[in-house]
């Protein structure tokens, strides 16, 4: 029993302990997407204060993220893009009126102050994550702030700006044959599946929303292309969705990649806007049906990558990855919420896990049959365990040393004797304000997607903002997050079809070549 709440350890296999290495930013809760829009970053900073209350940082190794640098960004993007990102503020860029339209900046994906250092935090999170687990330093890393799975190679999209996804995942394939990526986000993972849709050494799975719902991709039928065909797999699912539903799916499927794909190193995208309640998704899981996904992934003993994604009903958000943050370490959070900086956002019952609706599950056993018996067809054509040539292995991205950095910026790189770290100062809770204001319908059009960005291992992009404000309110100097607003769902975009034959015409692929020490190489 800690002094704030009760941790349990579990029995079993998914009991074991790991070594969990957990990135987190201290000013990450304080950028602002603006009044309305539903991508709040201070769900990040109420996640962080109510894992810390539960004790759990004890049972961590808590890193603050080193900023991606420009180079580190352009390994994926476009120079243009992320020079477009670097200098563009909301003072600016009424200047910059047809970059904003190039590069899909705008509504969803709004300019606010200090876009671009959000983007190093968040995706500095997940790069140094999968450095981590390269190196054998940890068994699991989390990175709550990244997992913005809709941004492209030269685009910002769905309140996402830089794919930090994409970026560790060819960070993973310096030292890995195979990596995994599942996303199980409400929103097709479109940009990261464009960015790997011709190759075989990483395989996509998404568990999404389909039909008239943004970003409008992600069809059973679209399976990759070239040496990626049946490398991408995508399981539609229809509203009301619950949790045995849901796991009748996701468990029998990933056994089977598992199995015949062999992965070095698993990703998972933890969007919770398929939680019940979510203001932008119609999905009908519960908190520990959301968070099974993470458990069963834990007991394959493969190295994980835990990033966040969506999730608008930002207290749901902190339950739901306060949670899992609790099954990766092995332990069992008590329901009764401990006392915390924002605890007033989760009344009246005050607890961790919440109740499914009774809205109608519109996914009939009969769909879900089928789909599942599709899918495993599709992998039966699979060829088991993939190999690749033999090449030498591409540099390691350079973290700076600790020496280097200025003392006031230097990470607490893990945590000792139980001490609470550095990054948890934070200011006292804010109360979340009704809904006022509305979010502004969605950009309209998007750039053909496909397999043009998998040739360049692209993703893509997109952010939050207010054209023309926005940003962190100060008090005598000092940073405070700024009370959440909610705002009415952005209106889809129109659906997008995937072109295959972009990608004849697109550049060679960036992928790592397979390292020439020994496959799965972990020092």
């Amino acid at each position: 029993m800690t002094s704030t709440g009760t941790l349990c350890n579990l029995a079993g296999p998914e009991g074991r302990k790991k070594r969990v290495a957990y990135f987190y930013d201290p000013d990450v809760g304080n950028y602002y997407y603006g009044q309305g829009h539903p991508m709040k970053p201070h769900r990040i900073r109420m996640t962080h204060s109510l894992l810390m209350h539960y004790g759990l940082h004890t049972k961590l190794e808590i890193f603050k993220p080193f900023p991606a640098r420009d180079k580190d960004m352009c390994r994926f993007h476009s120079d243009d893009y992320v020079e477009f990102l670097r200098t563009v503020t909301p003072e600016n860029q009424h200047e910059q009126l047809r970059m904003l339209k190039r590069f899909n900046v705008g509504e969803d994906c709004p300019v606010f102050d200090g876009l671009y250092q959000f983007c190093q935090t968040y995706t500095g999170g997940s790069v140094g994550g999968a450095v981590k687990l390269n190196h054998g330093h940890s068994d699991i890393a989390i990175n709550w702030a990244g997992g913005l799975h809709h941004a492209k190679k030269c685009e910002a999209s769905g309140f996402c700006y830089v794919n930090d996804i994409v970026l560790a995942i060819l960070e993973l394939l310096k030292y890995h044959a195979r990596v995994l990526y599942i996303d199980i986000d409400i929103h097709h993972g479109d940009g990261v599946e464009e960015a790997f849709y011709t190759t075989d050494r990483v395989m996509t799975v998404s568990f999404h929303k389909f039909g008239d719902y943004f970003p409008g991709t992600g069809d059973l039928r679209d399976t990759g292309y070239g040496k990626g065909k049946h490398y991408s797999l995508n399981v539609p699912l229809h509203d009301g969705i619950d949790d045995d539903s849901y796991l009748s799916l996701f468990k029998p499927l990933i056994s089977k990649v598992m199995d015949v794909f062999q992965p070095g190193a698993v990703v998972l995208q933890c969007g919770a806007d398929s939680l019940s309640g979510d203001r932008l998704g119609c999905f009908n899981l519960s908190v520990r049906g959301h968070s099974e996904c993470v458990r069963f992934l834990r007991s394959f003993n493969v190295p994980l990558l835990l990033l966040g994604g969506g999730g608008y009903t930002i207290r749901n958000v902190a339950r739901c990855w306060c949670y899992e943050t609790g099954v990766a370490v092995g332990l069992e959070l008590e329901d009764r919420m401990p006392f915390n900086d924002y605890y007033e956002y989760f009344g009246p019952d005050y607890t961790l896990h919440i109740t499914p609706s009774n809205m109608e599950n519109q996914n009939s056993r009969a769909y879900l049959d089928s789909v599942r018996t599709r899918l495993l067809e599709n992998l039966s054509k699979l060829q088991h365990a993939p190999s690749v040539p033999f090449h030498a292995r591409a540099p390691d991205t350079q973290l700076p040393d600790e020496e280097e950095e200025e003392a006031d910026t230097r990470p607490d790189d893990r945590e000792a004797d139980g001490d609470a770290p550095a990054v948890l100062e934070g200011p006292a809770a804010v109360k979340e304000e009704g809904k006022t204001g509305s979010k502004a319908a969605a950009a309209a059009g998007t750039a053909g997607v496909g397999a043009a960005a998998a040739a360049a291992a692209g993703g893509g992009g997109g952010g939050g903002g207010v054209t023309g404000g926005g940003g962190t309110a100060t008090t005598e100097g000092k940073k405070r997050p700024l009370p959440e607003v909610s705002g009415r769902p952005p209106a889809s975009r129109p659906p997008v079809k995937a072109k295959v034959e972009a990608s004849l015409k697109a550049e060679p692929a960036s992928i790592p070549a397979r390292p020439a020490a020994p496959a799965d190489k972990r020092t």
